[in-house]
Order: structure tokens, then C-alpha cells, then sequence
């Protein structure tokens, strides 16, 4: 085993393998025991017959009718919900992390009330509000209801996703930006969160299968034609429960398999991304800053560029910040013949 392997842990010996690999067997003899019980207990029931199965294979109104209509409404309330909830929470997030007291405190007490109710009171008192208050069709009203429900409990969760990858970020960075002559806001939006991002995208994946999930709860209790709700049908017209829901599961495993694949896709490409190519300040973000006199861009001095006592040169050709009395204020050493190190003892200060 590798050092990079063992770091955490001491490398196994030999009665230890030997220990882990009956653990294993004893464990997989077990869950193929337990999977044996079920199998015959379900064949016992006559739930294995194929009478039970051949409806899926033979009768395409199962799927045009029930299942993929349903699927339909799952993945529709799910997109619109993630849509509305991500940019919301975003918004949530950066408020919460803001300098003025009016802004974040607002922002924590609709963050941390809409994060502590369940989804499914949200859901139900969302319902009864459009019922009340809205004109929109009753046919129409769960719908709308289930994604009211998951925007506001998925926007405050998602609003510590966005603060956490804020937050995780070295403070290097912020001081950078401020070096430069940023502003918080232009630090936030093209330093911090394009660099967030990729901290933030499995969660927010994570997220949004819960969401994809969490749209049954509309339709156990709305009425909501979602995919587990028209499962229902299916079992009681064809009388075959465990298939149906067998199915049922079957379809939300797949689906919530391709997201997180696309996920995984898509944040390997961003880093991939950054990786080929290096951060620029962009010439229109430079002039602002400049025009809005928070600051200059960052100087570069070449390796080995001497400068001479007393020198001063312009901030675009590397040279060191002035102060009002005209002294050069010096952070660190200089190299190369001409500059003098600090700690020399003919440094008059």
C-alpha cells in the first residue's frame, strides 16, 4: 500500500486481511440470505408470477397512460422548482453574508423559518393560500402548491449551500480582490462564487434529487398526477402493488442516476476548464474599477528587475504605491542588483 493510501490509517497486516475478508463473506452470505426470504415470501404471495409483470410488456396504456404522464409532472414541477429555488437561494445566501445588519437579519430569520417546516406543511398551507387568495384553476392548483412548497424550503437550503461554498474559499482570495480595487459586489460575483461553484455542484445535485423525490409528497396528499401518484393507479386497475412500485423505484433510480452522472460530468469539465486556462481581469471590469476610483490594478514586477533608491515607477510598469510624502512603501525585498534587502545595515529608514 502506497504512503498516500496509509495516511489516515495503518496499513492492514496479515490477520487483519484475513479478518476483513471474512467480514465480507459473512456479509454478503447475509444480505443473499436475507434477499432469498423476501424473493420466496413474495413468491408465496403469488407476487412473482408473471401475470403480475406482463402488463408493463404487453399493454402500452400502462406507460402512455399512468407512467409517463406521471413522469412528465415529476420532472416538470422539479425543474421549475430548482429554476425558481437556485437563483432565490443564491440571493438568500449573499444576503446573509452581507455587511449591513438590514439585509442579513432578514435574510436569516426567512433562511432559518422556511428550513425548520416540513415540506409538506408548506405544500398544504400553500394550497389552501391559492384556494383562498388566487383565481388559479383547481386542476391547476396542486400544481402550482407542490413547487411553492419546494422553492421555499429549497431556497433556504440552498442558501447555505451557497454561503458554505462562499465561506470555503480561502480569504487570499477576497484580499485579492481588494488589492485590485474591487468592490464587494464585483468580488462576490466574478471572483467568489465562479470559483463556489464547483464546491457547490454536488449539493446542489444532492438537492435536486431530493426535490425529484420530495414531489410525491404533493401527490400522496394534493392530488398531484406526479409519477408515484399514477403508480397508484396502475396497481389498482392491474392489481400488481409490488410490481407497480417495483417499476416506480426502478424509474426514480434511473432518473436520479443521470443526474448525478451529468453532475459529475459537468463539474469534471469545469475544472478541466480552469485548469487550461488562467483567471483575467477583464479590460471593461479594469476600467471600472479604475473610473470608480476603488483602487488600481495589481502592479507586476519582473524576476530580477532591480530598483534603484528612491525610484518610484507607474503602477502599470510595476512600481510600489506611493504615499503622500513621496516615500516608497516597501512590502517585501527586491531582488536583482539595484534594490537593497531590508534587514541590510547601511538601510536608513
Amino acid at each position: 500500500m502506497s504512503k498516500a493510501a496509509s495516511v489516515l490509517y495503518d496499513a492492514p497486516g496479515p490477520r487483519a486481511k484475513q479478518r476483513n475478508i471474512l467480514i465480507t463473506v459473512g456479509f454478503v452470505a447475509a444480505l443473499a440470505a436475507l434477499a432469498y426470504w423476501i424473493l420466496s415470501e413474495l413468491s408465496d404471495k403469488n407476487q412473482l408470477a408473471a401475470e403480475k409483470w406482463d402488463p408493463f410488456f404487453t399493454d402500452s396504456r400502462v406507460w402512455t397512460t399512468y407512467l409517463l404522464p406521471g413522469l412528465q409532472e415529476t420532472m416538470t414541477a422539479a425543474a421549475l422548482s430548482l429554476v425558481i429555488a437556485l437563483p432565490l437561494g443564491a440571493l438568500l445566501g449573499i444576503a446573509r453574508m452581507s455587511d449591513h445588519w438590514w439585509i442579513r437579519r432578514p435574510a436569516d430569520v426567512v433562511v432559518e423559518f422556511f428550513r425548520a417546516i416540513p415540506v409538506l406543511i408548506l405544500m398544504v398551507f400553500a394550497n389552501q393560500a391559492y384556494a383562498e387568495w388566487s383565481t388559479i384553476d383547481r386542476e391547476m392548483r396542486p400544481m402550482y402548491a407542490v413547487i411553492t412548497g419546494l422553492v421555499l424550503y429549497n431556497a433556504s437550503v440552498l442558501a447555505e449551500i451557497v454561503r458554505a461554498g462562499v465561506l470555503s474559499l480561502p480569504r487570499g482570495q477576497t484580499d485579492a480582490a481588494n488589492a485590485i480595487g474591487m468592490r464587494k459586489g464585483q468580488t462576490m460575483v466574478h471572483v467568489l462564487l465562479p470559483q463556489a461553484v464547483t464546491a457547490m455542484l454536488p449539493a446542489i445535485v444532492s438537492q435536486l434529487v431530493v426535490i425529484v423525490k420530495d414531489t410525491a409528497l404533493g401527490g400522496a396528499l394534493l392530488g398531484y398526477g406526479e409519477l408515484i401518484s399514477n403508480t397508484r393507479l396502475v396497481a389498482g386497475n392491474y392489481s400488481n402493488t409490488i410490481a407497480a412500485y417495483t417499476v416506480a423505484a426502478a424509474i426514480f433510480i434511473a432518473v436520479n442516476f443521470l443526474l448525478t452522472y451529468l453532475a459529475g460530468w459537468l463539474e469534471a469539465r469545469i475544472r478541466q476548464g480552469r485548469r487550461g486556462t488562467g483567471a483575467v481581469l477583464s479590460s471593461d471590469l479594469a476600467e471600472e474599477t479604475q473610473a470608480g476610483g476603488a483602487g488600481i490594478a495589481a502592479p507586476t514586477l519582473d524576476k530580477g528587475a532591480g530598483l534603484p533608491d528612491g525610484a518610484d515607477l507607474p503602477a502599470a510598469q510595476g512600481g510600489a504605491a506611493t504615499g503622500g510624502d513621496g516615500e516608497t512603501d516597501r512590502t517585501g525585498r527586491t531582488g536583482g542588483s539595484g534594490g537593497r534587502e531590508p534587514d541590510d545595515p547601511g538601510h536608513v529608514s
